[in-house]
C-alpha cells in the first residue's frame, strides 16, 4: 500500500515578514522527494511545521488524507534528522544502536567503516561517521516517512555516494523528504523535487527547470 504525506496551505510570518505563504508538497512511500531552496527561504521552518515543533498561522499536514497534528508525537508516522548532531556524544555506537533496536552486524554490512568501532563513544568518531550513524538510525527505525535536513553535511565524497545508495535501497521501506544544498546529489536520487522560493513551492525535476526558476545558473 502506498502512503502519502501532504503539506498544504502553510503560512508562516516572522514579525512583518512572511516566510511561507503558498505551500504544497506531497511525499509518497517508495519515493524520495527533494526540497531545494536558497538560504533563508524557510526549508527548515517548513520541516518543523510538518513535524509540529513550529507553529504556523495556517497549516494542514495530512497522512493518507487525514489531518494530523503534533506529528512529533507520532514516530510511527514520521522521524526527523535535524541539521545539528542529536546523538549524545558520550554514548557508544553499540548503545545508540541498542536504543533503536538495530543490529551491529547490519550496520557493518552496509557501512563497513564501523567494523570494530562499536565500543567507541560517538565523540570519538569522525564528523562524517557521526553523521552517517545518525542518518542510519533515522532511516532504519520503523516509520512511514523520514525527513532529512542536510544529510550530506560533514560527509566526504565516498561517504556521500554510500549514503545515496543506502537511501535508494531504503526507499522501498518508507518515503523520504530531503533537503540539501548539494543539489546535484539530491537530483541524482530524487523521484520528485520542489523548489521553495519566495514563500511558495514549485515542482522542478531538472536543472533546466531549476535554472528557469533562478535557482541555478545555466550555461
Amino acid at each position: 500500500m502506498i502512503h502519502t504525506l501532504e503539506a498544504d496551505g502553510i503560512q508562516l510570518d516572522f514579525g512583518t515578514r512572511r516566510i511561507l505563504s503558498d505551500i504544497y508538497l506531497k511525499c509518497e512511500t517508495g519515493k524520495i522527494t527533494g526540497l531545494l531552496g536558497r538560504n533563508g527561504q524557510g526549508k527548515t521552518c517548513l520541516m518543523n511545521i510538518i513535524l509540529g515543533s513550529l507553529k504556523s498561522s495556517i497549516s494542514s499536514v495530512r497522512f493518507d488524507g487525514v489531518v494530523t497534528r503534533k506529528v512529533n508525537k507520532r514516530p510511527d508516522l514520521l522521524l526527523y534528522l535535524p541539521q545539528f548532531n542529536f546523538i549524545p556524544k558520550e554514548l557508544t555506537v553499540k548503545q545508540v544502536l541498542g536504543d533503536f533496536r538495530l543490529s551491529t552486524d547490519e550496520l557493518n554490512n552496509r557501512f563497513p567503516e564501523f567494523e570494530g568501532r562499536h565500543d567507541l563513544k560517538v565523540k570519538q568518531l569522525s564528523g562524517g561517521q557521526w553523521r552517517t550513524l545518525e542518518l542510519y538510525i533515522i532511516v532504519k527505525a520503523s516509520s512511514l516517512f523520514a525527513m532529512l535536513d542536510e544529510p550530506f553535511t560533514h560527509l566526504n565524497p565516498i561517504q556521500i555516494e554510500n549514503v545515496k545508495q543506502f537511501l535508494l535501497e531504503e526507499k522501498r521501506n518508507k518515503g523520504f523528504l530531503i533537503t540539501d544544498h548539494m543539489y546535484n546529489h539530491l537530483l541524482d536520487i530524487s523521484d520528485e523535487v520542489y523548489l521553495l522560493k519566495d514563500g511558495r513551492t514549485y515542482p522542478a525535476k531538472t536543472l533546466e527547470e531549476l535554472g528557469q526558476l533562478g535557482y541555478v545558473l545555466l550555461p
